[in-house]
């Protein structure tokens, strides 16, 4: 093979010579031999030309023939070379190609043997190629979709991540800034993203964590995160505006806050821990230790003197790896308030104890939790079992069985109706009628933590009440209707509200208009033709649409026609005005006869009083006289008298005397009936007064052979008083006692001392004194005779009451008919006291 392409190209070497002459040939006779380009040449064609038996011309076609087929066999052979020469190279080339590709799916099976997605982007192309495994991000229905929603981060990673991604790959792309971030898809998966500019190309790896990077990147992210939250809590902490430290294991402080350093008064946290500063008292660090030594954690509400003020703090502390931590929380106002809310809760219930009404509360597990005593007594529940918080169900069963509820024909269904109150949201009442008799209004009130509040009322009473009361107001309302005395009722608006048919008769008023309420001032109007006093009308007005100092005023109309009316304006509690009428003309007339008539009996009575007092005066004259001539007569110094004569002056000397002691009494009741009877107070010995009383009816006690027995004590004592009056006062109570007891009878006088009081007693054994003259006994020229043995003008209790009542006592008569009386007249010890307590 070689030969022959050697003898190939020796051929076509000679042909290329002989061509390449032909050629020359050619050009020298185009240009002429004159070229000194081809001047060497031109003989040697002519030496071949004479060879060959051809002309010039012939000879350089000829050689230019031959030399195009030289030309023409050489670019064949050429050619052949460079074709095999190709297919030698090609043959090299896929060779090449073939090793290339072995040796790319080799690179490519060791880049994808993890699972992992690249994506790329050539320079100012926005179109990026993704290869790998794209099950990796999106999940297996989203398969279908084009690997260009993977650049979508939000639709596989979570909000915050898929930020992040974008904000790298941007920055990737266009300033080409590497990044390589540590990520959580959406489905929990752990990947890597590492974006690098490479070549003018950015190219993003995805790669899905696994064993010991995994590891790696979720111890990484964990340090992070921890670091973030203990920054978190530190700033947290410092913070906080309570105390917060640390300590290690030896109780030395390792960290506090900036509210720990102010309440140990430290200038600030580093000095705070630098001289570890305590905020406790030594006895509280010990109680701590001891619960934390039992790792157990420690709470507790203690006292701390902060800023030299003593708070009160909840401080908790727990135990750590290395060491403890602790918190003191103030807790000074919520123990305040706890201890208010306590109080206020400790006072509702008693004042919920106080309550008539029963009031149980029940919480949101239908049990017992509070009751009063109300609603122990109401239903008769034993207090164990009601301090055992029983159950809403077990109460009702309890009182069921005793028979304490309504009959049910349905007590389940009637019990479920009940609860439903625990799922209300407004109260309900409802009246519960008792097999007993009872009624009880029953509220239940929904709370709202939960539970039903229970109150009971026993409404039996107020049930008959309102029953009789419903009753009354309609007997009223008869009544009313039927009174003669005319009755209309204004509200505080003025307007009429109730009137009777009374009222609307006396003033000729219809009754349908005032059923329409009119108002006072049209009432006015239609009364005005019987009655048109104005100020009259004023004062009735104003009474009834006064709003302060509502009273009552009572008011006479003379009617035109003659009548007189009796008018009284009542204020009512509700605000409304009662207006009364009373037709009281023939009672009018009547009062006015009876007026008229007591006018002239007090004139005539007076002129009485007048008559005896000018009479007592005009008498005392001449008795004066008579008794100084008896008195002339009976002395010795006259002469003796005859027997008769001086029996006769003795009987006028007893007429006498006792007709000066009547005319004395009438002066003294009629001086004190003036008002001109004074008394001379002075100390008065009750002993010494007694005497001289008893003294003076010592002859009638003789002759009516009667008993004084007095009863004093000896140490009485004395009081302040009028001495003479008060001799006078028992003088004629012992006369009245010896003229109504009969012959050898027994009177009795006593006296004792009470603290402000000395009280004497008289007392006979008459006939008594009958229930309907006991009261006219102190009266004038009044004398019950019967029983009595002497007649007497009834003036002795008239002066004894004027004379106890001048000294400020009282008199009493007690007497029993047939038994006899007791007179007692008690005189107040002191009189200055008396009258500066009267005054």
């Amino acid at each position: 093979m070689s030969g022959v392409i050697g003898t190939i190209r020796r051929t076509l070497l000679s042909c290329t010579s002989l061509a390449r002459n032909g050629l020359i040939a050619l050009a020298a006779a185009a240009f002429g031999s004159s070229s000194p380009a081809y001047a060497g040449e031109v003989p040697l064609l002519d030496a071949v030309s004479r060879y060959l038996d051809l002309n010039r011309q012939e000879f350089v076609v000829l050689t230019t023939a031959l030399a195009l087929l030289g030309f023409s066999v050489m670019s064949a052979i050429l050619l052949m070379r460079t074709r095999v020469r190709a297919a030698g190279n090609e043959a090299r080339l896929r060779t090449g190609i073939g090793e290339l590709q072995v040796q790319a799916d080799r690179l490519r099976a060791l880049l994808f043997a993890e699972p992992q997605i690249l994506i790329s982007w050539a320079a100012g192309d926005n179109r990026p190629e993704i290869a790998g495994d794209t099950s990796l991000l999106m999940p297996q229905e989203a398969q279908q979709h084009p690997p260009q929603r993977l650049l979508a981060f939000g639709t596989w990673l979570p909000p915050e991540p898929a930020l992040q991604m974008d904000h790298a790959v941007d920055a990737l792309r266009e300033a080409g800034e590497g990044f390589l971030l540590n990520l959580s898809t959406s489905n929990g998966r752990s990947i890597e993203a590492m974006g690098r500019a490479i070549g003018g190309q950015a190219i993003v790896r995805i790669r899905e964590l696994g064993g010991v990077r995994r590891e790696l990147a979720e111890s990484n992210l964990r340090y992070k995160t921890l670091l973030e939250e203990t920054e978190l809590l530190r700033d947290f902490a410092a913070a906080m505006p309570w105390p917060i430290w640390t300590k290690s294991a030896q109780g030395q402080l390792r960290y506090a806050n900036m509210a720990y350093a102010k309440a140990t008064e430290a200038a600030s946290v580093a000095d705070a821990i630098h001289r570890n500063l305590e905020l406790l008292e030594s006895d509280q660090r010990d109680d701590v230790s001891r619960a934390l030594n039992d790792n157990s954690a420690f709470t507790a509400r203690l006292p701390i003197v902060v800023g030299g003020e003593r708070r009160v703090y909840d401080v908790h502390a727990v135990m750590l790896s290395a060491g403890s931590a602790g918190i003191a929380i103030d807790a000074s106002e919520a123990s305040s308030l706890r201890a208010a809310l306590v109080r206020m809760a400790e006072a509702h219930r008693r004042t919920l104890d106080q309550l008539s009404s029963g009031v149980a509360v029940f919480d949101g597990q239908r049990r017992l939790a509070f009751y009063n005593d109300s609603y122990r007594r109401l239903w008769d529940l034993d207090r164990s079992f009601l301090d055992a918080n029983p159950d809403d169900s077990s109460v009702l069963d309890r009182l069921r069985a005793a028979r304490k509820v309504p009959e049910q024909p349905d007590f389940r269904a009637w019990k479920a109706k009940l609860h439903e109150a625990y799922r209300a949201v407004e109260p309900a009442k409802d009246t519960w009628y008792l097999p007993d008799g009872r009624a009880v209004s029953v509220v239940t009130t929904p709370n709202p933590e939960g539970g039903v509040t229970y109150l009971f009322d026993d409404v039996t009473e107020s049930l008959d009440l309102a029953r009789r009361f419903d009753g009354l107001i309609r007997v009223q309302r008869e009544t009313l209707d039927n009174l003669a005395e005319a009755v209309a009722v204004f509200g505080s608006n003025g307007r009429a509200q109730l009137f009777n048919p009374a009222f609307a008769k006396m003033w000729k008023l219809s009754p349908e208009a005032m059923r329409e309420q009119p108002h006072i001032e049209t009432v006015e109007t239609w009364c005005k033709p019987l009655f048109d006093d104005a100020a009259t009308w004023q004062t009735i007005r104003e009474a009834i649409t006064r709003i302060e100092n509502r009273v009552e005023v009572p008011l006479k109309l003379e009617r035109k026609d003659g009548s007189v009316l009796d008018c009284m304006t009542m204020p009512l509690p509700d605000g409304a005005t009662m207006l009364t009428f009373q037709d009281i003309t023939d009672t009018e007339n009547v009062e006015r006869a009876l007026r008229e008539r007591n006018e002239a009996l007090e004139t005539a009575d007076q002129m009485k009083v007048d008559f005896v007092h000018h009479v007592s005066y005009e008498l005392r004259s001449p008795l004066t006289t008579i008794i100084g001539f008896a008195h002339f007569l009976s002395d010795p110094v006259t002469g003796p008298l005859m027997p008769k004569q001086a029996e006769y002056l003795g009987y006028i000397t007893t007429s006498t005397n006792a007709l000066l002691a009547i005319i004395n009494n009438i002066l003294d009741l009629a001086t004190i009936d003036a008002g001109a009877m004074s008394l001379n107070l002075g100390s008065i010995d009750i002993r010494k007064t007694i005497e001289a009383a008893a003294e003076g009816i010592q002859d009638r006690l003789a002759t009516d052979r009667i008993q004084l027995k007095v009863d004093v004590d000896p140490n009485i004592g004395s009081f302040v008083g009028d001495e003479r009056r008060v001799v006078q006062v028992l003088y004629n109570l012992l006369a009245n006692a010896v003229g109504f007891s009969p012959q050898d009878a027994t009177i009795g006088l006593s006296a004792i001392r009470t603290e402000h009081n000395v009280v004497f007693t008289v007392t006979d054994s008459g006939p008594g004194i009958p229930a309907d003259v006991k009261d006219k006994v102190f009266d004038w020229f009044e004398s019950h005779s019967h029983g009595s043995r002497h007649r007497g003008a009834g003036l002795g209790l008239s002066l004894v009451r004027s004379f106890v009542e001048l000294h400020g006592g009282k008199v009493r008569v007690d007497s029993v008919v047939g038994r006899g009386t007791s007179v007692t007249c008690d005189f107040p010890i002191d009189q200055a006291a008396h009258r500066n307590a009267a005054e």
